[in-house]
């Protein structure tokens, strides 16, 4: 896993949301997003995380901060996750792995000593041109949200 760094240009993303609409981080330009890598709906790790960026988007709308999840399930997955928490954002369906590629957040993992290729919690904060301004590669999901409106509230 060879993640991207801050000064680099942010890959262009082509997905689809949970209600099937395309995503690309083009639509974004002039605003600052946040897009975070997350492994897998509805677990427990992955929901905290979504829901503590749920609790605080308003927050990142105050911000002008919009909020990209992007995971390898599917859209309909994404759609029944993000109906079950009331989440207010978008979660990009990358079934084709070439987003958690083209990040390089996809890669070997290890749960209860067995190893495995997967998507690594990971998230990048990208310019308003399309530059990743800052990584974070080792994610607290409960804190995260709060750890990036805390970086905004310093450089804003």
């Amino acid at each position: 896993m060879t993640l991207l760094a801050a000064g680099d240009p942010a890959p262009s993303i082509s997905g689809s949301d949970q209600f099937g609409k395309p995503v690309s981080l083009e639509d974004y330009r002039g605003k600052k997003v946040v897009l975070y890598f997350y492994p897998k709906d509805d677990t427990p790790g992955c929901t905290k995380e979504a829901c503590a960026f749920r609790d605080n988007f308003p927050n990142f709308q105050k911000a002008g901060v919009a909020v990209l999840g992007v995971s390898i399930d599917s859209g309909a997955k994404h759609s029944g996750f993000a109906e079950k928490y009331q989440l207010p954002f978008r979660l990009v369906a990358d079934e084709e792995k070439s987003i958690v590629a083209a990040y390089g957040v996809w890669g070997m993992k290890k749960f209860m000593g067995k190893e495995y290729m997967g998507t690594n919690r990971v998230t990048y904060l990208i310019d308003e041109q399309g530059v990743i301004e800052k990584v974070w590669p080792k994610v607290k999901p409960a804190e995260h949200a709060e750890e990036i409106l805390n970086y905004l509230g310093e450089t804003t």
